[in-house]
């Protein structure tokens, strides 16, 4: 009986554990560029991350920047800032996996991979196909 209690109590704790580190991602990251914000939520089990802030979300014109360069005409109208540009990440042994992210500058979607460095930011990498060809970003947590 004591051992089964010991062996709850650690099951308890690894799962708690467990827990915290794959909601680690949750909250306001800022980009490469510092010219966006994303927030990443959950939904269920799986991780998305919508524009929250941009630094410029009037162009040039003075109109609000939209998704000009989607490749379906119908959303080229849609603004930026609230898009959500990752979709359905999963937590796998300590990274975010299987899910998209999508550039409007260039109106792609890229399967993406997600860590947490030791330092608290955000490594993600997007990729056509294999993950090797690619293109590595750093996000840094908004305080």
């Amino acid at each position: 009986m004591k051992y089964l209690s010991l062996l709850l109590l650690f099951t308890t704790l690894s799962l708690s554990g467990y827990t915290q580190d794959k909601d680690a991602i949750l909250g306001k990251w800022i980009n490469s560029t510092g010219e966006a914000h994303v927030m990443i939520s959950k939904r269920s089990d799986k991780y998305f991350g919508k524009i929250v802030w941009i630094k410029d979300p009037k162009g040039t014109g003075g109109t609000v920047k939209t998704d000009l360069k989607n490749p379906d005409p119908g959303l080229r109208k849609q603004p930026i800032l609230g898009m959500e540009i990752l979709k359905n990440f999963v937590y796998d042994d300590g990274k975010w996996t299987d899910g998209t992210i999508y550039d409007p500058k260039s109106g792609k979607t890229y399967s993406c991979n997600m860590t947490i460095k030791d330092n608290g930011n955000l490594s993600m990498r997007g990729y056509i196909g294999i993950s090797l060809i690619g293109r590595s970003e750093i996000w840094k947590r908004v305080k």
